[in-house]
């Protein structure tokens, strides 16, 4: 828990689990490239650490940041947002327990369902999150947690994170939160009722593409001492280099969030304008099933935008190859603007399952550059 409750967001950002080193006075925690550390006798540690993998002061300081700006009370850094995926499934879960998890769901996050936990018997079914009665008919006696991404990816789905608490409290669940589309700056799920918030710090946290890394932050300390115990078993920790990156990159969260929000504003405007474009996935959109929902629970509507575009597949295809500015990869929540087709990318995991996704699918990260130059970028595009 952060020791400067009171402060704004973005003063949190920028001090909270950083003070200055107490030799040198670098206003930067530094990065503690090290496996061990000397003891002053048998079980005499200086300031708890012994061995990296169980703690290091850079990844520390990560990690009560991210209890900061989520409100929670422990925080935990991965060295992925699957790693800390695949610990939670893991702390929470025994063979047998039921999971419900979102009808479209990130491509990854499927997979480790599908593919991984289901083999040591976890099960799971699908359904829209969005519907609170569509969760509660998927629930069982057996169901341990409901799984929530909001906003959803690659479809921007909104799900009411107050009111998917308390489903999940009344069946003896947890309510998980993958906020890694909204970031704390926009949304706080723990003050909504989640108990616990997953990210993968690659992307908004992170901010600049040149790291991996996930957490998670919960309100329980209990719980947070049973995560922490099998981040330790587990060992998939972040490295204190990429612990210092997402550092780094979380002192700009807001004022980056803020033009990512402004320039996704404008591009969803010319995109519904377009004659080439089906449909415009948006929560910011008037006309967006779940758009009431995210303006209560949302500071502002992100910088992902996903839209469909006429002529099927091979169109949407087309518009990622043309792209100049856009730069055609998988990931997000960069500084700079992506461009992907989520059937044959990061979704390409859930084909042929309930939770595919449509082929005239194109998703956007929308970054930080000048918003006339991505649109005449996309408009190029589009043709």
């Amino acid at each position: 828990m952060s020791d400067q409750p009171d402060k704004s967001f973005e003063t949190l950002a920028i001090h909270a689990g950083q003070t200055a080193d107490p030799v040198t006075g670098a206003v930067v925690p530094p990065i503690y490239q090290v496996s061990t550390y000397k003891q002053d006798g048998v079980g005499g540690l200086r300031g708890g650490y012994e061995y990296s993998r169980s703690g290091n002061p850079t990844r520390t300081a990560l990690e009560e940041n991210l209890a900061a700006l989520e409100g929670g009370r422990r925080g935990l850094a991965f060295a992925s947002g699957l790693a800390a995926e695949d610990c939670l499934l893991r702390t929470l879960l025994t063979p047998g327990d039921h999971v419900v998890i979102p009808n479209d769901a990130y491509g990854g996050t499927f997979r480790l369902f599908s593919k991984v936990a289901e083999r040591w018997g976890v099960r799971w079914s699908v359904a829209d999150t969005s519907d609170p009665a569509a969760v509660r008919a998927a629930l069982c006696d057996r169901t341990k947690a409901v799984w929530v991404e909001t906003p959803s990816n690659p479809l921007l789905g909104i799900t009411d994170i107050a009111a998917s608490a308390e489903v999940a409290r009344a069946a003896g669940a947890r309510l998980v939160v993958d906020n890694t589309f909204a970031s704390p700056y926009l949304q706080q799920p723990l003050a909504l009722g989640a108990d616990v918030v997953v990210h993968s710090t690659t992307k908004y946290m992170g901010g600049h593409s040149d790291v991996v890394g996930g957490a998670l932050v919960v309100s329980d300390p209990e719980l947070g001492e049973e995560l922490a115990f099998h981040q330790n078993s587990m060992g998939a920790v972040a490295g204190p280099m990429d612990a210092w990156l997402v550092l780094r990159g979380i002192k700009t969260l807001a004022v980056r969030m803020d033009r990512h929000c402004a320039n996704a504003e404008r591009v969803v405007e010319a995109l519904t304008a377009h004659p080439e474009v089906a449909e415009v996935c948006y929560p910011g959109l008037p006309s967006h099933p779940g758009h009431e929902t995210a303006a209560k629970q949302m500071r502002a509507f992100g910088g992902m935008v996903s839209f469909r575009v006429r002529g099927g597949e091979e169109a949407a295809v087309g518009v990622c190859d043309r792209t100049q500015l856009f730069t055609l990869g998988e990931s997000l929540g960069g500084v700079e603007s992506l461009i992907e087709h989520p059937g044959r990318m990061t979704h390409a995991s859930a084909a042929g399952s309930p939770l595919e996704v449509p082929a005239d699918l194109v998703r956007l990260s929308v970054g930080i550059e000048s918003a006339d130059d991505l649109l005449a970028d996309l408009t190029a595009a589009l043709g």
